[in-house]
């Protein structure tokens, strides 16, 4: 049996702004977060308010729910990641 692979933070926090990258200027609520990058509903709560601290994501609401967007901040950091995390991969590392 092999050994679980768990993600890092830096993983979770790349999967968030991913699902939140794809949810265009509309956002994306807290549910479809959740289901996508598969994580608690609290653990996004807090991954998110630690991403709008830092001006990736901006939080919004509609009629109804919270709404999540990622920011221009936010995309330079993702798609400056996505690059690294590519380097990484490249030179068979872990992070």
């Amino acid at each position: 049996m092999s050994k679980q692979q768990y993600r890092s933070e830096m993983g979770i926090i790349s999967d968030i702004l991913g699902v939140t990258m794809d949810g265009g200027i509309q956002g994306v609520i807290i549910s479809a977060i959740s289901r996508r990058a598969n994580l608690s509903h609290y653990a996004v709560l807090e991954k998110c308010q630690k991403l709008i601290d830092a001006g990736l994501v901006e939080s919004m609401k509609d009629d109804r729910n919270r709404l999540f967007k990622i920011t221009e901040k936010g995309i330079r950091f993702f798609q400056e990641f996505q690059r690294f995390q590519g380097v990484v991969q490249g030179l068979n590392l872990r992070y």
